[in-house]
């Protein structure tokens, strides 16, 4: 998959459920939970051990799921991501040799950001759909509208991520520039943790509601 094709997906669903797995096995009833409510975008976060292992098996087992590698923070994990057949990888920070990797393997690669200068190194390295990471901490809704005022006219386009939950969420979904949310709270960690996947499908659920009712779909 392209890197446009992979931003045009999770721009068309909306959400991208950040997913730290306690473990490997977990992944493919998660997803399976999610897409019954509605999601098949993950990002599959490397703050846990076995993530590349969770990512291969839901590749196999689940080829409609869009699979991401999320918190890549060095080009071993890139490779990695890669490996286990990601279609995306996102990033807290800006690291100009993953991305520059990224680059070469033809990955979609989203670097976190949260300044103008950080923006602006994005567009030099020739990436315009960012990661605004912690969105909650740096300002919210609020902050992202007064960056995106200098910089959407290049095309610039934002995934925020931190701090949202479902009760902010649709305040970023009505910004024009934001691609899309990141969010753990459609399946949180204790839920994942207790097997909860019926709680998990009807968080899904009612996360797509949201967000269709914030853009204006009836």
């Amino acid at each position: 998959m392209s890197p446009a094709d992979a931003e045009a997906r999770v721009h068309a669903v909306g959400l991208v459920p950040v997913i730290a797995l306690p473990s490997p096995d977990a992944a493919v009833p998660l997803c399976q939970a999610l897409v019954k409510g509605g999601i098949d975008v993950v990002e599959i976060t490397f703050r846990t051990g076995g993530a590349a292992e969770a990512m291969a098996a839901l590749r196999e087992e689940l080829p409609e799921v869009l699979v991401g590698a999320g918190t890549v923070t060095s080009v071993e994990q890139l490779d990695a991501a890669v490996g286990a057949g990601a279609a995306f990888a996102v990033a807290p920070g800006l690291n100009p040799e993953v991305v520059e990797r990224a680059d070469e393997v033809g990955l979609a690669f989203w670097p976190g950001v949260c300044t103008p200068t950080d923006i602006e190194a994005a567009l030099r390295l020739g990436h315009r759909f960012l990661k605004f990471f912690p969105a909650g901490p740096m300002g919210g809704a609020g902050m992202l509208k007064a960056l995106l005022a200098p910089y959407a006219h290049l095309g610039v386009r934002f995934i925020p991520t931190g701090g949202i939950d479902a009760g902010s969420a649709a305040t970023y979904w009505t910004i024009e520039g934001v691609a899309a949310i990141g969010g753990s709270w459609v399946a949180p960690a204790d839920l994942i943790r207790e097997q909860g996947w019926e709680q998990i499908t009807q968080l899904a659920s009612d996360a797509v509601t949201a967000r269709d009712a914030a853009r204006g779909r009836s």
